[in-house]
């Protein structure tokens, strides 16, 4: 296995165990959401005068498909759409009371995630940050 492999190995087995220490957490306290639905709440709940392309173009994902994902996100009554006066063409999305408690739901167990590894990243010096970050 050359270098590049390794590296792309690593970043896969990285990615598994954090996915695998994750779930459990999410599924139970997200109950009934799928998580590409969480991660379009948290996006939405960041992100102002969010619509599908700006959806589609963060997630990687056809326009299409952010469509149909924001729709049920709509019927669920998570999110609700509306317009600009300025601009009526154009629809963006917003959460609602209970799409912001399914965002402060994630942000709790993005933090209670970051508390669990804090004592691995405390083991890596500011240098090897750098490297990991330019290298990201």
């Amino acid at each position: 296995m050359n270098k590049e492999e390794q590296v792309m190995m690593s970043f896969r087995e990285l990615f598994n165990k954090m996915s695998w220490l994750n779930r459990l957490k999410m599924k139970e306290r997200l109950k009934g959401y799928q998580p590409s639905e969480v991660h379009c709440i948290e996006y939405i709940g960041r992100n102002a005068d969010s619509n599908v392309a700006k959806l589609a173009e963060s997630f990687f994902m056809t326009t299409g498909a952010m469509s149909k994902m924001t729709k049920k996100l709509i019927e669920r009554g998570v999110i609700e759409s509306y317009q600009k006066p300025e601009n009526k063409k154009e629809v963006y999305y917003r959460l609602t009371d209970q799409g912001k408690a399914i965002y402060n739901i994630h942000e709790k167990l993005h933090q209670e995630f970051q508390e669990r590894d804090k004592s691995i990243f405390e083991q890596v010096t500011d240098e090897q940050f750098g490297t990991m970050l330019s290298f990201i």
